[in-house]
């Protein structure tokens, strides 16, 4: 067993960061994250000799990640809803160039400057592409500070199987929640780095060159055919959820990150009424498990999406359930958090005839 502390969540990310031998991170305060460079700049160097910069904005930070991933270190960057959306042509750049990083999403409340308040708002931008071109990342959702931890440590290493950018989209809540937590063993900063990566060349050894420049059109058309071809086999290895009490379900609730879990008290609520409700949480939101859905569409009367946004994910269950069953939506905007109670008495409304 590791080690096991009470942190909140910014600060159980920062501490994962360091343990997961992060090399680099490369920031810009913003709230609701903002204690992310603070513990790093306090710990990390000190400890592993991680580099730890605070750039002069969120647009050199991406840049400067692009960088450093070319030379094959584990890099992240972190931030919230508006420095997410100056970060976009730099992400688009990395995923071209085909290079491991992470980016860390701590979502407030928008559109515009918004609220520091928690949000999920952030889903269509990070699972769709928020940036120019036909690219994806791998997109982690926590419910917990928990996975806030274990998904650093997964973050970094799909992102070196792929050679992909990775999110890890939170919300302002886990951010500054405050939670038990196992923490893993410290890791050690790698010291091979793969022949793809930019090391300076030596004697005998190949050139490496990292672009997301390709002017001529048929090669541009490679690049894009070998990314997809890599996004087909994401999507079907790595897909990764959790599915409660849906064995002997009648309705499902359904949810992503703290939706998911103002969904498994709603949940709870109704099982204690008599009603048979279960639930399917996404873990990994880009892959969309599309499929378990599609399992349970024919079986179910009826899906609840409960999301922290004005209905993002509901359009990819949507999707997956075919038009096979009834899909509703239950939702709080500009940094509202939903309580159980009311997302029960839509469920009753929407599926019971208000009974």
């Amino acid at each position: 067993m590791g080690e096991i502390k009470l942190m909140k969540g910014n600060e159980a990310l920062s501490e994962a960061l360091i343990r997961a031998g992060c090399d680099g991170y490369f920031g810009y305060p913003i709230t609701p994250q903002s204690e992310v460079i603070e513990y790093l700049s306090r710990e990390a160097n000190a400890r592993t000799g991680m580099v730890v910069l605070q750039a002069e904005s969120e647009v050199a930070s991406i840049n400067m990640v692009y960088g450093a991933a070319g030379t094959g270190r584990r890099v992240c960057t972190t931030s919230s809803s508006p420095g997410i959306s100056l970060m976009q042509e730099g992400i688009s750049y990395i995923a071209s160039a085909e290079l491991p990083c992470l980016v860390v999403n701590i979502v407030r409340g928008g559109p515009g400057l918004g609220t520091i308040q928690p949000s999920q708002a952030d889903y269509f931008q990070a699972t769709k592409g928020g940036g120019h071109g036909d690219y994806h990342m791998i997109v982690l959702a926590p419910y917990n500070v928990q996975e806030m931890v274990d998904h650093v440590k997964l973050g970094f290493e799909l992102g070196e199987k792929y050679r992909t950018p990775v999110m890890i989209l939170g919300d302002g809540a886990l951010g500054q929640m405050m939670e038990k937590v196992e923490l893993f063993e410290q890791m050690p900063r790698k010291t091979e780095f793969p022949d793809w990566a930019t090391t300076g060349k030596k004697e005998g050894i190949h050139r490496s060159i990292i672009t997301s420049l390709f002017i001529q059109p048929e090669v541009m058309e490679q690049v894009n055919l070998r990314l997809q071809a890599k996004y087909r086999e994401i999507e079907k290895n790595e897909v990764l959820y959790q599915t409660i009490n849906c064995e002997d379900a009648d309705y499902i609730f359904t949810g992503f990150g703290l939706g998911s879990r103002i969904a498994m008290k709603a949940m709870e609520m109704a099982r204690e009424k008599g009603h048979k409700v279960g639930l399917i949480r996404p873990i990994t939101v880009y892959p969309f498990p599309y499929d378990i859905y599609k399992e349970f569409a024919g079986k179910v009367k009826g899906i609840l999406d409960i999301e922290m946004n004005a209905g993002q994910m509901v359009e990819d269950v949507r999707l997956a359930v075919e038009g096979k069953t009834q899909v509703e939506f239950y939702g709080r905007m500009g940094g509202m958090i939903a309580g159980p109670d009311e997302v029960y008495e839509y469920f009753e409304e929407k599926f019971l005839g208000g009974k």
